[in-house]
């Protein structure tokens, strides 16, 4: 039975008592309103099951982030990217209850994100991170009368797939600079990364134990599958001159972590003087020179990892120059 007040300031307070169902109140400005409420929730008690909508005034967005932190992110690969994407939006979402967290807030967050610099993919990742953690909230721990708000805004469109290959004059400056560089690694990293096409995550996790009979296996690819990436001679050679540490297996044990290692790729870049040169560009770079090899889409997926067709083809920038000498050589 739903028992409609007016309170002191003027509000309607619904509170609905039955007996096998969570006790359930909520406030409205108006009774016509407070009315209306009471009876979809009395309807649903009819029809013998019932969302807590309670449950979404008294929980903060920011207790299902840390929730989501402590026992979804950590089983991730991208524990780390997520986490701080996380804590990001925890910063600005955070403190509204579940039953505040409308579409017009995610709106609010997605043009500010745009508005601070940050690209539409970027945004994009941002609010397929807030519906993940809403979605497990509905699904898995009982929050049944929660909407997921990011269903019902636009997303920013993303960027056009970024092109941009190494002229040989781009790759012998960077090189050169690489091998002046105080790191004994940097330019065996990024011969190899050419080489392979490689991902910075997956160099970085590489060890010694993974290189036998001419190929690297990757147990920690992006897709979570082992990958095994055949090494060409000149990435054998370089890589066995390296110097290994007692600390670690490793082999480019010289950088912690990513984050350390794009440090030193930034500064590497601004004193080669190379603009808009991104270390992920290495990979588009090498698999566009494994097409002009001419391996097959099969092939090259085999190295790169990559599923779909689709997806590889935003990775090949094949050069109209080789192109031309193909076609006046058949």
């Amino acid at each position: 039975m739903a028992t409609i007040r007016q309170r002191q300031n003027k509000s309607w307070q619904v509170i609905i008592r039955r007996k096998g169902f969570p006790q359930q109140s909520k406030v409205f400005n108006k009774r016509d309103d407070a009315v209306r409420w009471a009876r979809v929730i009395e309807a649903e008690c009819d029809r013998g099951w019932v969302k807590n909508y309670t449950q979404l005034d008294s929980t903060l967005f920011g207790d299902l982030i840390r929730r989501y932190l402590e026992e979804i992110s950590p089983t991730k690969r991208s524990y780390e990217r997520e986490l701080s994407r996380l804590k990001l939006i925890n910063s600005q979402l955070g403190q509204y209850s579940l039953s505040q967290l409308n579409p017009d807030k995610i709106a609010l967050y997605r043009d500010l994100r745009l508005s601070q610099g940050c690209s539409g993919a970027t945004v994009i990742k941002d609010i397929n991170s807030i519906s993940h953690v809403i979605e497990v909230a509905i699904r898995e721990w009982g929050y049944h009368a929660l909407l997921n708000p990011t269903k019902f805004i636009r997303k920013p469109k993303r960027a056009s797939h970024r092109v941009r290959r190494l002229s040989q004059d781009e790759e012998v400056r960077l090189l050169s600079f690489a091998k002046e560089s105080s790191s004994l690694m940097l330019e065996v990293i990024i011969i190899v990364a050419i080489e392979t096409g490689m991902r910075l995550g997956e160099l970085m996790k590489a060890t010694w134990d993974d290189v036998g009979r001419g190929l690297l296996t990757l147990h920690h690819s992006k897709n979570g599958e082992t990958r095994v990436v055949p090494l060409s001679r000149l990435a054998q050679d370089i890589i066995c001159k390296l110097p290994h540490s007692i600390a670690t297996r490793r082999i480019f044990w010289c950088w912690n972590s990513v984050s350390s290692f794009q440090s030193t790729w930034q500064r590497l870049v601004r004193r080669a003087g190379l603009k808009g040169l991104r270390f992920h560009d290495l990979r588009h770079e090498a698999i566009s020179r494994f097409f002009e090899m001419g391996l097959n889409p099969m092939e090259v997926a085999a190295i790169s990892g990559h599923k779909s067709m689709q997806v590889l083809k935003h990775y090949t920038h094949i050069k109209p120059e080789y192109l031309l000498t193909k076609i006046n050589n058949c």
